[in-house]
């Protein structure tokens, strides 16, 4: 053996997590999240958070594309057209996730996505590394480019943790 396996090793911690889940509860919000390449990792680290049941509705694994349209509403045109690593796909992730976890009629304040490819090889003719993440509310839905490097263990990581930095920045621009 030549070492450890560095994809079995625990991640590192999200510093801004505690603060967002913090701020939302201070502000009574709450937040619902579809991932696709990341798996779940957004959603586990939300909710190593104490507290976070207060906030976190869940998450939708929308790992499967066609699992995109069926559960989170994504346009089946769209991802026909452009595939499923494309920022109007986060856009929908984000914005369908929050009343696909809706309660009593209710959607969650905020929907939050990821889409993208973690490799080893491109998808949807996107190089490995093309991730894009969502963010939705009722005011609209925006999506962000990113460009990460790494195995598929360091991107999945990466984009969990920018995806909630911009959260974070978001909530704290809309006080």
């Amino acid at each position: 053996m030549t070492g450890p396996d560095r994809s079995t090793q625990a991640a590192p911690p999200v510093p801004v997590a505690p603060g967002l889940i913090a701020e939302l509860t201070a502000r009574g919000e709450t937040l619902a999240v579809a991932e696709s390449l990341t798996g779940g990792l957004v959603v586990a680290t939300l909710v190593d958070v104490p507290g976070a049941s207060a906030v976190v509705r869940g998450g939708v694994v929308a790992y499967a594309t066609p699992v995109k349209h069926s559960v989170l509403g994504v346009s089946a045109e769209l991802l026909e057209a452009e595939g499923a690593v494309h920022p109007e796909v986060a856009r929908q992730m984000a914005a369908g996730v929050r009343f696909a976890l809706s309660v009593d009629g209710e959607p969650a304040t905020w929907g939050i996505s990821t889409t993208g490819v973690a490799g080893p090889d491109p998808q949807d003719g996107k190089p490995v590394g093309t991730v894009y993440v969502g963010i939705a509310s009722a005011a609209g839905a925006e999506a962000f480019e990113l460009h990460l490097d790494g195995d598929r263990g360091a991107i999945r990581h990466a984009a969990v943790s920018e995806l909630l930095a911009r959260m974070s920045s978001e909530v704290r621009g809309r006080e």
